[in-house]
């Protein structure tokens, strides 16, 4: 996709659809002597992320993992659409498609590894981050020029509502 066609797009996001690994986080989990995996996130992607849902889009979280700490920091920030230990991603995406009425053109799905591969391609525009797997940034619309956990959900988010003037217009 070219850059012009992938901007031309932005105008008409409603929703956000995230996975985490990867994305979120930069794919390191240190395991514990208690068995849990620990990820480290970074603040301004929730920051992004929070500012999305305070200025009315849909955001959806789709990971094939679980953690009661990933599960707290998505409420946290006030998701609402939280889908955990997925193994069928089309099928969620098509719940939560169907669930807010969002049309999937209307939709930025951003993920970095092959489970996404099938859900991402459903969606409007599909991003990724810089060092997402050969076979994601194949298919993205976008890649991002930050790599997973280092800001690269804050840069679509603040791409979309930059476009839409929902980003701090005040600032300005």
């Amino acid at each position: 996709m070219s850059e012009e066609h992938f901007y031309s797009k932005l105008p008409f996001i409603k929703a956000f659809v995230f996975d985490v690994d990867g994305v979120f986080t930069n794919n390191e989990l240190v395991a514990t002597e208690a068995g849990d995996l620990l990820r480290t996130f970074n603040a301004k992607d929730g920051f992004a992320l929070k500012h999305a849902i305070q200025q009315g889009y849909e955001v959806c979280i789709i990971t094939g993992g679980t953690s009661a700490a990933v599960h707290k920091r998505f409420d946290t920030v006030g998701v609402k659409h939280n889908y955990y230990k997925v193994a069928d991603k089309v099928k969620v995406l098509r719940e939560f498609l169907a669930q807010t009425e969002i049309a999937a053109e209307n939709v930025l799905y951003i993920a970095d590894d092959i489970p996404d591969h099938a859900s991402m391609q459903m969606c409007g525009l599909k991003c990724c981050p810089s060092d997402a797997v050969p076979e994601i940034q194949s298919v993205a619309d976008y890649i991002c020029l930050r790599k997973g956990g280092d800001g690269c959900v804050r840069e679509v988010i603040e791409m979309v509502l930059k476009v839409q003037g929902k980003w701090f217009e005040e600032l300005k």
